[in-house]
């Protein structure tokens, strides 16, 4: 037998199958649930593409127009099937195994599925690359221009009212399968988080505007129908520059407040925003096994206990029991919270969760500046071989500045810039024994960076265990500045002896109007005290205390759903009328400078959230999600850009205007400038995904 005859005859063909098709299987099998979820992702985007797709073959058979391919997916080409007088014909990746001297390109895998039926002129496909999909009608091709034809069903020589139908019907049938899909989510009902402020950050918009944690935002802009937490966080993000945005407040005495913020660029977010926290119940979310297990070793909890109380003093709310926290100004609270076991028996479990001081505005009390201490240090690159800074640092010494502060801090690392900088940290060993560490550093300035640094990043806490001083300062309508040297220790407050910083505030609460004697030390030779007056208690503290672990917590949900058939076609309009008017909203501050493109997802960033939606939540969450990526395709297949579809409209309003279509050359041209352009973004916005989802 000849080698031609071997390799184009059906043992082989099976042969090649058997190669292709059993790897697959045994892979599938390995690994089963994220197959399972994969193929779920993909059949999501998969029906997205067909009904995109499907809107542009339907008019075009209905307008006469011959199909000569619907594919999802790009070539490559994986599959592909037709009907034809033999039967079916079925090719298997025909432009990856071709077959010797086959002019059809059909392929070495073709085959037919003997059965008479009538032919089709269209062959079905699904292409290999996993990403968009396309009709292929005679005379007309997304890669390139319109070619010209004699045959009367080439789209080429359809009337440009028609060829325009066509091209907009995907668009028009993402939009209607968008509404669709909304109004199917409302009818079952999905759990979203609503417009409730859960805290507000420090010197933010929100805490500028009055706005506290219990508030609910009951109208953005005059809409006020069906909001969500989504909907304060994308006002924000596309406002315009100098734009205010306007909103209404309910709080929780149920009295309403009009209110206008004007959305900046957060610390450590990407996009601008207003500073408004999402809000979370009582309820300790769900974690890794190995996570749940460190939570109880460090707290005592678990998750799925809810808290009831802390310090003795009922919560109803998140933010109820995160006041108490932030006002106790102690070493730790007690917990209590209910717990569910296997059983369904709800049992009560008590804890004891450290806390830690941090600063609110100035920091001070009393006037009193408190050394910090590193909190979840991170280091860039740590220096092979020798000490470093590691978290729980306290800081003893910076260069010449004893006892510094923060400022202090930051200033001399910045005038040290390319010398060693000599660093005195007090540390705990794992048994609590305290001592000494010396370290040197040289701070650099790094690309973009405005001044030096040392490569690190952490959470600036108090050294309240501690009642050193590293400075005293003015405080504008508070209690006059002391006069003790810094470095000194607190020894007692009004002769109460007193072994950090809780002490001294416990101590300093027990009076008002009133004044008392504030007690210090320097070293063996030098003491002394100084006297305060103590006006209202409540206004001498410029600091907070937090939990010292983080105990996560679940979001707080309600539950979006219509009240009947009726409402949810208009819950479903106005759903996808807002996504298709933030799309737009997007790329207008896409080009006004006001979104960065680094903050746009592409394809792999969009399946990576598909899938961790799909693995992590409830169907429905993924249906919706699809229902705001048809509303997103739609907007993005219209836009005036050759070769999408809104720019093949433009063309044809060019031809409308001058009386005949352009030249196959200048389509070709704006086709390839537009395709490049395109394949550009994506290649971009690609990298960004993986950067972002796979080493960020």
């Amino acid at each position: 037998m000849s080698k031609a005859t071997i390799f184009s005859g059906r043992y082989f063909r099976m042969f090649l199958m058997a190669v292709v098709i059993v790897p697959v299987v045994l892979l599938i099998a390995r690994n089963i649930g994220f197959v399972g979820n994969a193929l779920l992702v993909l059949l999501g985007f998969g029906a997205v593409v067909i009904v995109h797709e499907f809107g542009h073959f339907i008019v075009a058979k209905l307008s006469g127009i011959k199909v000569e391919a619907f594919s999802l997916f790009m070539p490559p080409i994986l599959l592909g099937v037709q009907k034809t007088e033999e039967g079916v014909k079925i090719r298997i990746l025909p432009e990856i195994l071709p077959k010797k001297d086959d002019e059809s390109g059909d392929g070495a895998l073709c085959f037919t599925v003997a059965s008479k039926c009538k032919p089709s002129e269209t062959e079905y496909r699904v292409g290999l690359i996993p990403f968009g999909g396309f009709v292929k009608m005679l005379g007309q091709d997304d890669t390139g221009p319109v070619k010209t034809s004699d045959d009367p069903r080439s789209y080429a020589n359809k009337p440009p009212h028609i060829r325009a139908a066509v091209l907009a019907a995907g668009v028009t049938f993402n939009v209607i399968s968008a509404a669709i899909v909304f109004m199917i989510v409302f009818l079952v009902g999905i759990n979203l988080k609503p417009a409730v402020v859960g805290g507000v950050m420090p010197d933010s918009p929100a805490e500028r505007a009055g706005l506290k944690a219990g508030d609910e935002i009951i109208e953005i802009n005059g809409e006020s129908e069906d909001l969500d937490f989504g909907n304060i966080a994308i006002a924000a993000a596309l406002s315009g520059r100098n734009e205010e945005v306007h909103m209404k407040v309910r709080h929780e005495d149920g009295t309403e407040k009009d209110v206008t913020l004007l959305a900046e660029q957060i610390p450590g977010e990407s996009l601008r925003g207003f500073g408004i926290g999402q809000a979370e119940t009582l309820t300790i979310a769900e974690l890794t096994k190995d996570d749940a297990e460190l939570l109880y070793e460090k707290t005592g909890l678990r998750p799925g206990d809810r808290i009831t109380s802390v310090n003795g003093r009922q919560v109803q709310t998140k933010w109820q029991m995160d006041e108490i926290v932030e006002n106790a100004l102690v070493p730790e609270v007690t917990i209590l919270a209910e717990r569910t076991g296997k059983d369904k028996k709800v049992t009560m479990v008590e804890a004891k969760i450290k806390l830690e001081m941090v600063p609110t505005g100035d920091g001070q009390i009393c006037s009193m500046v408190p050394r910090f201490r590193m909190d979840n240090l991170t280091v860039k690159k740590p220096p092979v071989g020798k000490p470093f800074l590691e978290s729980g640092d306290v800081i003893l010494k910076v260069g010449e500045a004893a006892c510094p502060t923060y400022q202090e801090f930051r200033g001399t690392v910045k005038d040290y810039e390319n010398k060693e900088l000599p660093i005195e940290v007090l540390r705990s060993d794992p048994n609590g024994i305290e001592k000494q560490v010396d370290i040197s550093v040289i701070p650099k300035r790094g690309k973009g960076d405005e001044d030096a640094r040392i490569g690190i990043a952490f959470n600036k806490v108090f050294d309240a265990e501690h009642p050193v001083v590293a400075g005293t300062i003015a405080v504008e309508g508070g209690p006059a500045k002391l006069k003790i040297p810094r470095g000194a220790s607190i020894t007692a407050v009004d002769g109460v002896p007193v072994s950090n910083f809780y002490d001294v505030i416990r101590e300093i609460r027990k009076y008002s109007n009133e004044r008392i004697t504030i007690n210090y030390r320097l070293n063996e030779q030098v003491a002394g005290d100084d006297f305060l007056e103590v006006d209202k208690s409540e206004d001498l503290f410029a600091v907070k205390t937090i939990l010292a672990e983080f105990i996560p917590f679940e979001a707080l949900e309600r539950t979006y759903k219509a009240a009947g058939p009726v409402d949810a076609v208009i819950m479903g309009y106005k759903k996808t009328v807002m996504f298709i008017a933030q799309t737009y909203v997007t790329l207008k501050r896409l080009l006004g400078g006001l979104v960065s493109p680094k903050d746009l997802m592409g394809p792999v960033g969009i399946i990576t959230l598909s899938y961790r939606i799909v693995a992590d939540q409830p169907l429905v969450y993924y249906v919706y999600f699809l229902g705001l990526i048809s509303s997103a395709i739609a907007v993005f297949n219209f836009l005036p850009l050759p070769p999408l579809d809104g720019g093949l409209v433009v063309l044809l309003v060019v031809e409308k205007i001058k009386g005949s279509a352009l030249s196959e050359r200048v389509q070709a041209i704006i086709a390839y400038t537009g395709w490049t352009l395109i394949g550009t973004l994506i290649l971009y916005v690609t990298f960004n995904d993986i950067v972002r989802n796979f080493f960020s």
